[in-house]
């Protein structure tokens, strides 16, 4: 394998040409993308320039974005750690400040051993100061409030969520820029 294949990620959009999803952004390998494309599963709407596969007779463009040929409605979201950070911005839910993921739990807003269930409406980013703070008590009862009440996302809400992330522009190739920013405001 050539040395500029290593690494290399194919963002996937969906029929309509948007992000298959934005949390997490839908990639996949060049090779499985590669792969799609030769059986004819997904359009190749653009590829890396200056990189190529050589077999011995042919060369092949390496597809930098594909797209799926007909639409894929997207379903619930799953209910991941994850996700509930994004929902909840990584910001603890109690004190209201802004988190990176690993300093982060999640908080049972009825603790577990009053019969409360983890599920979206019952799960909360939480710091760990806070989360020790309220232990197994009610929100009430440990003199806390909730900047707002744990809810299940819709696939869009946390789309939109996840775009008003900063991403490091390194994990982003400039060949997906086009199809991540369609309502970017443009420079003049």
């Amino acid at each position: 394998m050539s040395p500029s294949l290593s690494g290399l990620r194919t963002l996937v959009l969906n029929a309509d040409m948007q992000p298959l999803s934005w949390a997490p952004l839908s990639v996949w390998s060049w090779e499985d993308a590669f792969v799609a494309v030769h059986q004819e599963r997904v359009v190749q709407v653009k590829s890396y320039e200056d990189v190529v596969i050589r077999s011995a007779s042919r060369e092949f463009e390496v597809p930098a974005v594909v797209a799926l040929k007909s639409y894929r409605k997207r379903k619930k979201v799953a209910f991941t750690r994850y996700h509930v950070f994004l929902r909840d911005q990584f910001t603890c839910q109690y004190c209201g400040r802004k988190f990176e993921a690993r300093d982060l739990t999640f908080d049972h807003v009825v603790p577990r051993s009053r019969g409360g269930q983890s599920n979206w409406t019952n799960i909360v980013a939480a710091c760990g100061r806070d989360n020790l703070r309220k232990g197994s008590m009610t929100v009430a009862q440990a003199g806390m409030k909730l900047l707002r009440p744990p809810f299940e996302p819709t696939v869009h809400q946390l789309d939109r969520a996840a775009r008003s992330l900063p991403v490091p522009r390194g994990d982003l190739h400039q060949t997906w820029m086009d199809f991540l920013y369609w309502d970017a405001e443009l420079e003049g």
